[in-house]
């Protein structure tokens, strides 16, 4: 259905035209860049030198060989040059296809043969993503870095810089991705159902109240209407909790899934709300394009995208307004986190309703129990002062179609030298991990996605963290929680807990963004770190109460362990990890050199 629930306009030769031989071509050719630049990385392959910056490597049966020139970076990064792939065989000169490359490398990439035809599908998906946004109309990254916030949003090309296959979206038809993909940028209603309160729980922070705050969200009219189309199935508003819905779970999920709810009457379904949303990176969040001051509404999505089912657990949900409250009363209450002006965006309110009989037949693991609920996030918008504006920090990762970069176009608009600029938003990203670190034992989930620059003439000024509740750990033991907080509380490894910071920051963050300044002739990766290293020993200077746990977590060590995410992937692309125990799955590949070691 579409997502106006009138049926499927597109089903036509139109959902496909972005799939042409020419779109398809250059999307596999920027998808095999990224596997043989991260497979390198994590040392599933081994390419072999040629001289003067060229490579190669050989697929499981040495028949078929890849040629390609690399730029070679801190922290084992391969920037590898997409039009300088070459494949080969007998010979012969092929075509680069990403589904063979997978295939031909399956042995080499650990890909058993249950995961591999799923593997190849999500890759597929992929695909058709940079294809499509390719025949978007090209936007530079000046234009976009001076872009408003959801324009930004939805102009990210590349998705997860780590993930090959990080646009899977399995589920989700062509008239589907249309409607609903980020990159598509269609606004939606969200369907709205009735849950019967003796299977649903809401929960909310301390100063919200139910009625009201629906009311609010959804306005007088729209909430009078629903409670008229319950009084004329004879059905008491007073009853039930209003659930928002993302319109494919409903047509695709729980039409068929909890038909028995519907038949019974403890789901009824209202139609839809009177806002416009629009669907962000993260495909089940939607950000309020009617009223953006309004909260975003995080919905479950029964659709397979890089690793996970990307579903929302009912009783999980329970916690999470508490979780949020307790974390943004510590940061009120921190000078440090207060001076760098850093904020997280709370998750206000959340509903969940849980199918008795699903539960009765599965484990906590199950994305049966992820197929209702939601939750409610502040928007940053009112928190904007005259003349700044938001940015995904993903964004400082988007190369444009020319190879300008999102950070250049900052640099240049902000007038500061690039080192000064870095510095800036280091301070605004950086230190505040750091800080939680060290005086909490807290840990996030910051990569780009979950992350929100607020810029001033192209100046970072303050950062934003989301998607707190099902992301955030607390790994000390003996740290005194609120009972309703304590299931963030996790066992790490004390080797393990700093690579929250290495792996999560440095890895999977910082190594693109220096190499992609590098690459542009904006900033010499040796700047670079030395202005991180920098940053880190400043905060460390600035808090010598806490030298002792910077001895104990040493950020200046000379190596730390590789901790790799297409790994994890390829192994499991259902269930990545376990988010109750982030440890346990890791995947390790020896070390890499702490680029910012030899400035201690």
């Amino acid at each position: 259905m579409a997502p106006d629930g009138t049926g499927a306009p597109g089903r036509t030769a139109d959902a496909v035209a972005h799939l042409t031989p020419e779109r398809w071509a250059h999307a596999n050719r920027l998808l095999v860049r990224k596997g043989l630049a991260e497979f390198a990385h994590e040392r599933l392959l081994d390419p072999q030198p040629l001289g003067e910056g060229r490579y190669r490597v050989l697929s499981d049966d040495g028949a078929t060989e890849y040629r390609f020139t690399a730029g070679r970076f801190a922290l084992d990064h391969w920037q590898v040059y997409a039009d300088s792939i070459s494949r080969h065989r007998d010979g012969r000169e092929l075509p680069v296809d990403a589904l063979e490359f997978v295939i031909e490398l399956r042995g080499a990439l650990g890909l058993s043969d249950e995961i591999l035809p799923v593997y190849l599908e999500e890759i597929s998906s992929t695909l058709s993503g940079t294809a499509y946004k390719s025949a978007k109309p090209q936007v530079t990254a000046a234009e976009l870095a001076r872009a408003d916030f959801q324009a930004v949003e939805t102009g990210m090309t590349e998705g997860h810089p780590c993930f090959v296959a990080n646009n899977g979206r399995l589920g989700f038809g062509v008239d589907e991705y249309h409607a609903y993909a980020p990159e598509a940028a269609s606004p939606l209603r969200l369907v709205w159902l009735a849950a019967h309160r003796d299977r649903t729980a809401f929960t909310a922070g301390a100063d919200i109240e139910y009625d009201t705050f629906v009311r609010a969200e959804l306005g007088d009219a729209a909430v009078d209407g629903f409670a008229r189309t319950l009084a004329e199935r004879g059905l008491d508003m007073a009853d039930y909790l209003l659930v928002p819905v993302h319109p494919w779970q409903w047509w695709n999920k729980l039409t068929v899934t909890f038909a028995a709810e519907i038949a019974q009457q403890r789901l009824v379904y209202l139609g839809e709300g009177d806002d416009r949303y629009l669907a962000q990176q993260s495909i089940r969040t939607f950000f309020n394009t009617s009223d953006p001051a309004k909260h975003y509404v995080k919905t479950a999505l029964s659709v397979l995208n890089m690793g996970f089912m990307r579903g929302l657990s009912a009783a999980y949900m329970q916690a999470t307004p508490a979780i949020n409250d307790w974390l943004a009363r510590l940061i009120d209450h921190d000078d440090v986190l207060r001076a760098a002006r850093f904020s997280i965006i709370r998750e206000r309110a959340a509903v969940g309703y849980r199918h008795l009989e699903y539960e009765a037949a599965t484990d906590r693991y199950s994305p049966y129990r992820k197929m209702l609920a939601a939750l409610w996030r502040e928007s940053p918008v009112p928190t904007l002062e005259p003349g700044q504006r938001l940015a995904t920090m993903a964004s400082l990762l988007h190369v444009d179609h020319e190879g300008a970069s999102f950070a250049g176009a900052l640099i240049a608009e902000s007038g500061l030298a690039p080192d000064r600029w870095l510095r800036r938003y280091l301070d605004a990203y950086l230190l505040p991990i750091l800080h939680t670190f060290y005086a909490y034992d807290l840990a996030w989930m910051p990569h780009g996605e979950n992350v929100i620059l607020v810029i001033e003439d192209g100046t970072v000024r303050r950062a934003i963290f989301k998607d707190i509740a099902e992301e955030i750990v607390v790994m000390d033991p003996d740290a005194v929680l609120p009972p309703d907080v304590e299931r963030i509380r996790v066992e790490v490894p004390e080797d393990e807990k700093l690579l929250s910071v290495f792996t999560d920051v440095f890895d999977c963050f910082f190594r693109f963004l220096g190499a992609t300044l590098d690459s542009e002739g904006v900033l010499d990766e040796e700047t670079f770190w030395r202005t991180v290293a920098e940053c880190v020993t400043g905060y460390q200077e600035s808090v010598p109460e806490l030298a002792e746990k910077f001895k104990r977590y040493d950020l200046f060590a000379e190596e730390f362990a590789l901790s790799c995410l297409n790994r994890l992937q390829l192994r499991n692309n259902r269930q990545m990890v376990d988010l109750a125990d982030p440890s346990g799955a890791l995947q390790f590949a020896g070390t890499l050199v702490n680029p910012i070691a030899r400035f201690a």
